[in-house]
């Protein structure tokens, strides 16, 4: 059970992580591919200032109108009100949200008909949809198509939040306007206008993705075609300099859309961390991209075994244990979502020398494959993709060719730009892989171009002997 009177910053932050994932299932897309439907959620937990919604009148409080009318074009009128929360059960919570949600929308439906006769105003699911959700117990939760949205309604909830705690705490009351006024400020052109052109800034604004490995050369090209779809992108992987690197050089063009997320996928309380990292930070999360590996070369009769288990532990282990808090926060947003896993085309077709490597990935390919049929009944799609020999993205070299290229090289006599060149000449099509072009693959994935789950897409140029089968 919740904790009874009032809640400290702790435990508020803890009935977030629990809500939050809820609220962007029932307040987003009613179907799992309705992409453009997701929100960004941006919370104001800080029990100073948002202590007016614990006392007996801060539900009335609340839902007089905004300090200033220009505020309701991103705010409406008034927001959702969810009663205080009496239990942890993620489904009770969806059933009393969905119906606080329909609440919401019949007194807002009766407020856009009551005054907009004269202005023909269009009922649509996005005048509809609540920007402010405030629950007593834990805070304000504001919401937007994207993270600049969301952080704008949260910036302007904050003040008048401010205002609203002075006025109460003063003893004096506040004269709001009337509802007239109020509907013709935030519905007439001129207002609307005030938001700037409409529609979406790609086909992923408003989803949220994870992606591990997020500092290598093909994590970091996931990363970035990602952004550029609008994606906001939780970069994760071991803590350092890769990574922060990563970050900041990609966070120039994307400020509000990459957050680092410091992860050890061998760990299992550092993969929950990451997860609850990004709901902090967004919400939730809709797809998860299961990047991370490492190499090895040795013949099997050469092979150290713990040099074996240590792939054992990142490729295997690490896959399941991602695979395994991505099952639980999808069941507990409940609206879809990817996974894709970033197999081989070694997974097809081994190589000799490369068997600790191509035996792990071959297991994590495996649990992908049983992901895909146990997260179906979700909504939620697991794919995989496998390429073959991309050596950097950028300046950034590839950490698997860095352990792989130098056995390579010496066997075939090669230096490292014949190496690239073998590789390029061996496939059907003569074909430099790079990073981008496996995005490119994540993106069709995780976009719904089709029906798909289960499936693996090789991005190798064509390799007869990897084709899956």
């Amino acid at each position: 059970p919740l904790a009874l009177g009032a809640p400290s910053l702790t435990e508020r932050e803890r009935r977030y992580q629990l809500l939050a994932p809820v609220i962007r299932g029932v307040l987003g897309p009613k179907t799992p591919d309705d992409l453009q439907g997701r929100l960004i959620l941006q919370p104001l937990l800080d029990p100073g200032l948002v202590r007016l919604l614990d006392v007996p009148e801060g539900r009335i409080l609340a839902l007089m109108a905004p300090p200033t009318p220009d505020y309701l074009i991103r705010t409406r009128r008034f927001p959702l009100w969810l009663e205080p929360l009496i239990s942890d059960d993620p489904q009770s919570l969806r059933q009393r949200l969905a119906q606080a949600v329909a609440d919401f929308q019949s007194r807002y439906r009766a407020y856009i008909q009551g005054y907009g006769g004269a202005e023909k105003v269009q009922v649509d699911a996005d005048a509809l949809a609540p920007r402010v959700v405030m629950i007593p117990g834990v805070g304000v939760v504001c919401l937007g198509r994207n993270a600049r949205e969301a952080v704008v309604v949260r910036d302007i909830i904050r003040q008048a939040l401010l205002i609203q705690n002075a006025i109460h705490e003063g003893g004096a009351t506040g004269q709001p306007l009337e509802d007239e006024h109020l509907f013709h400020m935030e519905f007439r052109a001129y207002q609307k206008a005030k938001l700037g052109p409409g529609g979406q800034g790609g086909p992923l604004d408003g989803s949220v993705a994870l992606v591990t490995g997020a500092a290598g050369a093909i994590g970091s090209g996931i990363c970035d075609v990602l952004l550029s779809q609008g994606c906001h992108v939780a970069a994760a992987d071991l803590p350092g300099p890769a990574l922060d690197d990563l970050v900041q050089e990609l966070g120039q063009r994307y400020p509000t859309q990459i957050i680092a997320v410091a992860m050890d996928v061998t760990d299992p309380a550092s993969v929950a961390a990451g997860f609850a990292q990004t709901v902090r930070a967004w919400g939730g999360v809709d797809g998860i991209i299961v990047n991370a590996g490492i190499a090895h070369v040795a013949s099997l009769s050469e092979l150290d075994l713990e040099a074996f288990r240590r792939l054992e532990r990142v490729n295997v282990e690490g896959t399941l244990l991602v695979l395994a808090e991505a099952g639980r926060h999808l069941a507990l947003q409940n609206a879809g979502g990817d996974v894709v896993l970033i197999s081989t085309k070694n997974v097809f077709c081994p190589g000799a020398g490369f068997g600790a490597y191509s035996a792990t990935k071959a297991a994590a390919h495996q649990l992908a494959r049983i992901a895909s049929l146990e997260l179906a009944p979700l909504g939620v799609r697991v794919n995989m993709v496998a390429p073959d020999a991309v050596f950097s993205h950028g300046q950034k070299r590839s950490g698997l060719w860095a352990a792989v290229g130098p056995n390579r090289m010496k066997a075939r006599g090669l230096d490292e730009h014949g190496l690239e060149e073998y590789y390029r000449s061996r496939n059907l099509l003569k074909a430099r892989v790079t990073a981008e072009h496996v995005a490119r693959a994540v993106l069709f994935f995780i976009t719904h171009q089709t029906p798909t789950t289960g499936a693996t897409i090789p991005v190798d140029g064509g390799l007869p002997d990897s084709t899956p089968r």
